[in-house]
């Protein structure tokens, strides 16, 4: 099983909507990807999931979270360490979780993130390139 960071726009994508984010989500729920998370990711998810032009109710939120999210994330407690390399420091959560637990991929729609290709032990690839991977090590 392959283990990555997924940024909030990946996940909201795959969540809400086809297309290949889509795809990420089919490989979490069948034990291919293991996305890994720390709070303030878990956070940002949460949070985005309740902008208005979702439309979503807290209840259809949690059962969101609940069901297609929680049963399938690991979770680490990452350390809370600047990184000055980013452009937007609301994305160092990203790296830093990803840094703590050994995580060789995240994987991100944001140009700041992807600009980065790569950041200590981490790359940082696209959806697409990502979704590549995944097939090759089935």
């Amino acid at each position: 099983m392959i283990r990555a960071v997924l940024d909030t726009n990946v996940v909201i994508s795959g969540l809400l909507f086809s297309g290949p984010p889509s795809q990420l989500v089919s490989a979490w729920q069948s034990s291919r990807l293991r996305p890994v998370v720390s709070a303030p990711i878990l956070d940002e998810y949460i949070r985005v999931l309740a902008y208005p032009k979702f439309e979503l109710t807290p209840t259809e939120i949690r059962s969101i979270v609940e069901e297609e999210l929680l049963p399938f994330i690991e979770s680490v407690k990452a350390l809370d360490k600047p990184v000055p390399e980013v452009r937007d420091p609301d994305d160092a959560k990203f790296i830093t979780c990803a840094a703590t637990a050994g995580v060789h991929w995240i994987v991100s729609g944001d140009d700041d993130l992807l600009s980065l290709h790569h950041i200590r032990s981490v790359e940082v690839v696209s959806v697409a390139t990502f979704l590549q991977l995944l097939k090759a090590n089935p």
